[in-house]
């Protein structure tokens, strides 16, 4: 494993790459880093690095680092929100990548009216249909859309999915694909509505890039491993 800087060069050019294979305009794929557990110093090593957009998974966690760090900074909170943390967080993040229910989704917009933001969500899909996963099924998803749209103080970016996990890279690939479909559904001919698809981590960013993916979130890929107990994926 290189330095942070190398690794971020490295996966910068894969991103790049995978961008070209797919014929996408790379301007239209963004690359999320997942500070999660690292410390304020590693990422300061990656801002240095020319990087800008963070994501974390806890909110306590998100605004300890938040306050450590330049202001100029992009912070996204990528993890399960629980309603009571909502009002805590949502004036620090640009958006919210795992809103995982009508009712997450109405309470987000009920505190952003009170504190008089526009609150920016990811609807989290959980395309493998697992138990140990949050998020809409697709057929929650159809039925809740309509009432989602309604709440004005919610902009949808798109979907996110975390696919279940698998050694074989291609093996994420109907996953993805999956979730590109359903939101050309859901978009009904508006590509306006759901612009964005939020997929792809360290083992299989490039194959979502390949499938549509506007926002790959990277973590262990860039800053090495986490301890044991938090390791994961992202």
């Amino acid at each position: 494993m290189g330095t942070i800087c190398e690794n971020l060069a490295n996966i910068r050019q894969r991103i790049a790459a995978a961008a070209e294979r797919a014929g996408r305009d790379l301007s239209d794929i963004e690359l999320l880093a997942v500070s999660k557990t690292f410390p304020p110093e590693d990422i300061q090593e990656a801002v240095d690095s020319g990087q800008t957009l963070f994501g974390e998974n806890k909110v306590q966690e998100a605004l300890s680092k938040i306050s450590l760090l330049p202001p100029t900074l992009r912070w996204h909170l990528i993890g399960q929100l629980q309603s009571n943390k909502i009002r805590k967080i949502l004036p620090h993040v640009e958006v919210i990548h795992s809103v995982d229910s009508l009712k997450l989704a109405s309470d987000v917009n009920r505190i952003a009216t009170e504190l008089g933001l526009q609150a920016r969500i990811y609807l989290e899909v959980n395309v493998g249909n697992e138990d140990s996963k949050h998020g809409f099924s697709p057929e929650n998803l159809r039925s809740a859309l309509p009432q989602i749209q309604e709440l004005g103080k919610l902009q949808l970016q798109g979907l996110m999915c975390i696919p279940p996990f698998t050694p074989e890279v291609e093996d994420s690939r109907p996953f993805f694909r999956a979730l590109r479909t359903l939101r050309d559904e859901l978009q009904n001919g508006d590509p306006a509505t759901l612009p964005q698809l939020s997929m792809g981590m360290s083992h299989d960013f490039e194959v979502a890039i390949e499938e549509g993916s506007n926002i790959v979130r990277v973590g262990s890929a860039i800053f090495g491993g986490r301890p044991p107990k938090a390791n994961a994926i992202l």
